[in-house]
């Protein structure tokens, strides 16, 4: 198989404002991003849930556009126009066909010059998010990963939820607004990504008549590396039919020299219908409908961790039998068919991955912010194929230890227990 060689661009403008871009001459669509490199981890405590509400509050209107203004004119050229807030970073994005670039990259960058975070918007906004916060509360697979995280990064911005809460969502006002959105919407912490049919020149020639006149800003805000906290929590929810539970351990940060072997730990144990957890769990002993793994890294600290849905008889045991999953890949060598089986797995879905213009739009922004290059489709095979048997059974020695496990537990528990001895791995 020959590789296409990605034909990525790199350029940094004056200001300090970085621009990526991507030519995919096979398809007729681009898709543009502009990435604030901070998100909810770096807000303070009594403004959690702040990045996100700016997110939306930049929709909400414009110096040059109302929100209406806006919302027609996406549509009007057939383009997706969308959002989100996480950990560390926030993005707006936009995908259109290539021959309406001007005028998508013109709205976008609106938005993100240009909000007037008008107070009666903000009173609304309030209204909006407090009910996003309620919608995610009733859902139990949502809430056992937030109090799970919580408790993982205790005390710690990145423990908080991206949302906010009920306490700090109410207090949002206009001038704490304006001062989080000069700090953070600064040049510096901005890049800016294309990808799909376009030019490179003209792309940064459009780029720079919106956003040169962007002042630099100091901005050293970055939360500190959180401790982890390993506890294990029992929350009691007597309206739930099934108890939920989430079991994780500390692991690598993104960029870690051994991430692919993380990877792969991961889509081994828990990534997929042949993983281990999947076939044992659910398969072999019908005790859980859902169940999966996840890693969750991020720039100073990760997170391996487990989510199962079952019943409050079945619950102590699916803990138990996770936590021999993680016993038996520390004791004994993963099998060469397995090892193979994985790394197809996991090379398959990452080359599924980046065939649309928007996931190699989000590949080069993450690329840029965690890594010191671009890493191109055969060097991450390359890396994926030569993880080792006894590298994974390394790995997991390092992650698996019987007081670094976190437990939560939700749902009407009536009176089930966890002790540490049942962690033992």
């Amino acid at each position: 198989m020959v590789e296409e060689i990605r034909n990525i661009h790199r350029e940094v403008l004056p200001n300090g404002l970085t621009i990526i871009t991507e030519q995919m001459q096979h398809i007729r669509s681009v898709s543009i991003g502009i990435w604030i490199k901070s998100g909810s981890r770096d807000e303070d405590p009594q403004w959690n849930g702040i990045s996100h509400f700016i997110e939306h509050m930049v929709f909400k209107g414009t110096k040059h556009r109302s929100a209406e203004d806006i919302a027609r004119q996406v549509d009007s050229i057939g383009g997706g126009m969308d959002a989100f807030t996480a950990k560390e970073c926030i993005c707006f994005n936009v995908k259109v066909l290539d021959e309406h670039l001007p005028i998508a990259l013109d709205v976008l960058s609106d938005l993100v010059l240009n909000p007037v975070f008008a107070p009666e918007d903000i009173g609304r906004e309030r209204g909006v998010i407090l009910e996003e916060i309620k919608m995610d509360e009733d859902s139990p697979d949502y809430l056992v990963h937030e109090i799970f995280t919580q408790n993982f990064w205790k005390d710690h911005p990145l423990g908080k939820p991206i949302l906010g809460t009920k306490m700090t969502v109410k207090k949002f006002e206009r001038d704490p607004m304006l001062d989080f959105y000069a700090q953070r919407f600064a040049p510096g912490n901005v890049i800016i990504c294309a990808a799909g049919n376009l030019k490179h020149e003209q792309f940064v020639e459009l780029v720079a008549k919106h956003f040169q006149h962007m002042k630099p800003v100091k901005n050293g805000f970055h939360s500190p590396q959180p401790e982890i906290v390993p506890r294990i929590i029992m929350r009691n929810k007597k309206s739930l039919e099934q108890v939920q539970i989430c079991v994780g351990v500390p692991s690598h940060p993104i960029a870690h020299e051994r991430r692919h072997a993380s990877y792969i730990l991961n889509t081994l144990l828990g990534g997929g219908m042949s993983s281990r957890l999947f076939q044992n769990i659910r398969e072999r002993q019908g005790l859980a409908y859902a169940i999966y793994s996840d890693l969750s890294p991020y720039r100073d600290t990760g997170c391996l961790s487990v989510y199962a849905g079952t019943s409050r008889e079945s619950a102590a045991k699916v803990v138990q039998c996770i936590v021999s999953e993680f016993r038996k890949l520390k004791s004994e060598s993963v099998p060469a068919e397995e090892l193979r089986r994985s790394k197809d797995q996991l090379k398959g879905s990452l080359m599924l991955s980046l065939e649309s213009s928007t996931a190699r739009m989000s590949n080069l922004a993450r690329q840029e912010m965690y890594f010191d290059h671009f890493y191109g489709m055969d060097e991450l095979l390359e890396k994926i194929e030569s993880v080792t048997a006894d590298e994974l059974q390394a790995l997991a020695n390092e992650f698996f230890h019987t007081d670094s496990v976190a437990v939560t537990v939700l749902g009407n528990l009536n009176g089930l227990k966890l002790t540490r001895d049942q962690l033992a791995c």
